[in-house]
C-alpha cells in the first residue's frame, strides 16, 4: 500500500533569510522607532551623568548625602540637553531673533545631504538591495560638480543647473556600476559598493595632487572655490547657512514618494524587493529593476554631493562626503525607508550633528557624546527585538502560510 508523502515546505536559503532580516529592520513599527530614539537618549544621558566631574565628586559621599549626587546628575543632564536644544533648534540666549533661529537653519543645512542620500538608500532597501555605496556616490558626484564649478565659467542660472546635473551624472554612474554587476553577474551589491567607496576616495585624493585641481597659493589638498554662479543661493540671506539645496531635497522626497507609491515603475521595484521570483513570473525584468534602482539611488547620492560642494563647502577636499553616506543608512532605516520618515530622521540627525559644538562649549562635554547617541540609535534600530525586550512590547504576530 503506497503512502502519499506530505508536501514539504520549501527550505529558506541564506539569501532569503538575509532579505527577510533586512525587510524586518527597514519596516520596523513606528512605536519601535520612537522607543529606539528614547532608549538612545536615556543611555546617552547615563553616559553624560557618569562623565560629569561634579557627579563623580558627589558620588564619593553618596550614602551620607545622596541628594547632592542626584542634584548634580540633574544639573548635568539639564545642562547637556538644553545645550543640544540651543545648538540644534532655538537659542533663547541669542541677542536677536535671527541669532535665535540660526541653529535650526544649521540643522536643516546638515540634514540636506542626509535626505538626498537616505532617499536613495531607502529605495534600495524596498527593492531588496542593501546599497551601502552612497559614500562613494557622494564623492564622485561632488567631484564632477566641482570640476564644472571652478573649471567652467557659464552664465548665472545655467552654471548652477549644469553643475547640479554633473553631480547627478557622477552619482548615477557610480550607482550604475554595482547595479549592472549585480544584474548581469550576480555580484553582491554590498561587496561592490564597498569597493567603489574606496575607489572613489582614493580617486579624489589622487586628483587633488594634480595641478589642475590645486588651489593656487595653498599647500592643502583642495580645489579652487567654485564660481559664485555655480553655488546654491541662500534662502534666508547671508546670515543663515540654509541654501536652495534643502528645497530641492524636499522636492526629491516628494518625487521619490510618487515614484514608489504611484507609478508602475515603483510598483515593479517594490515587487522585486518583496519576491524576485514572483516578479519575474509576472513578466517583470528583475535585472532592469536592479540597474534602475541603483542608478536612481546613485543620482540622489550625487545630489547629496551637490549640497556639499555647491552649498556648504564650495571647494573639493578628501573629506567632502564626511560620513554622510554611512549616516544615511541609519537615516533610511530610522525613516522605515519612506520619504516622510527619511526627511524627519535626517532632520533629527542633522540636529544631533549641529548641536555638537554648542554641547562642547556650553556643557563642557566632548563632542563624541553626539556620536555615541547616533551609534546607539543604529544599535537599537538594527535590533527591534532588543527594543521590544527593554520596553516589554509584545512580539509581532507571525502569520503562518497554510498549504492546501
Amino acid at each position: 500500500m503506497s503512502a502519499t508523502a506530505e508536501p514539504q515546505a520549501p527550505q529558506r536559503t541564506r539569501s532569503d533569510e538575509a532579505r527577510s532580516m533586512l525587510r524586518e529592520i527597514a519596516e520596523s513599527s513606528a512605536l519601535v522607532i520612537v522607543l529606539a530614539i528614547v532608549a538612545s537618549l536615556l543611555l546617552g544621558g547615563i553616559l553624560i551623568v557618569l562623565a560629569d566631574p561634579d557627579v563623580q565628586e558627589a558620588a564619593g559621599y553618596f550614602f551620607s548625602r545622596p541628594a547632592d549626587t542626584l542634584s548634580a546628575a540633574w544639573d548635568a543632564l539639564s545642562s547637556a540637553y538644553s545645550a543640544m536644544f540651543a545648538g540644534a533648534v532655538y537659542n533663547a540666549n541669542a541677542a536677536t531673533f535671527a541669532g535665535a533661529i540660526k541653529p535650526f537653519t544649521q540643522t536643516l543645512t546638515v540634514a540636506t545631504p542626509l535626505i538626498f542620500a537616505g532617499l536613495g538608500l531607502g529605495m534600495g532597501f524596498r527593492a531588496g538591495l542593501f546599497n551601502i555605496g552612497a559614500q562613494g556616490q557622494i564623492i564622485i558626484g561632488a567631484t564632477l560638480g566641482a570640476m564644472v564649478g571652478f573649471m567652467w565659467h557659464l552664465p548665472v542660472g545655467l552654471h548652477l543647473l549644469v553643475a547640479i546635473l554633473a553631480c547627478v551624472l557622477g552619482g548615477s554612474i557610480w550607482g550604475f556600476i554595482p547595479g549592472f554587476l549585480k544584474a548581469r553577474t550576480g555580484a553582491h551589491e554590498v561587496i561592490t559598493t564597498i569597493m567603489l567607496n574606496y575607489i572613489a576616495l582614493n580617486l579624489v585624493a589622487y586628483l587633488l595632487t594634480r595641478e589642475a585641481f590645486q588651489r593656487p597659493g595653498s599647500n592643502n589638498p583642495q580645489t579652487p572655490v567654485i564660481d559664485e554662479s555655480a553655488q546654491y543661493p541662500l534662502i534666508l540671506g547671508s546670515q543663515f547657512p540654509l541654501h536652495l539645496g534643502f528645497v530641492l531635497a524636499i522636492a526629491a522626497a516628494f518625487g521619490v514618494w510618487w515614484l514608489m507609491e504611484r507609478s508602475t515603475l515603483g510598483f515593479q521595484f517594490r515587487a522585486v524587493g518583496a519576491n524576485p521570483q514572483a516578479a519575474k513570473t509576472a513578466g517583470m525584468s528583475v535585472p532592469r529593476a536592479i540597474i534602475l534602482v541603483m542608478t536612481i539611488a546613485g543620482a540622489l547620492a550625487g545630489l547629496a554631493g551637490s549640497a556639499q560642494i555647491l552649498g556648504t563647502q564650495k571647494s573639493l577636499t578628501v573629506d567632502i562626503a564626511a560620513s554622510f553616506g554611512f549616516d544615511a543608512i541609519t537615516v533610511a532605516l530610522l525613516g522605515r525607508s519612506r520619504p516622510v520618515g527619511i526627511v524627519l530622521a535626517a532632520i533629527l540627525f542633522g540636529g544631533l550633528r549641529a548641536s555638537g559644538p554648542t554641547l562642547q562649549v556650553q556643557a563642557g562635554l566632548p563632542i563624541d557624546i553626539v556620536l555615541v547617541m547616533q551609534s546607539l540609535i543604529v544599535l537599537f534600530i538594527a535590533a527591534p527585538p532588543l527594543v521590544r525586550f527593554l520596553f516589554r512590547l509584545p512580539s509581532p504576530r507571525v502569520v503562518k502560510e497554510v498549504t492546501v
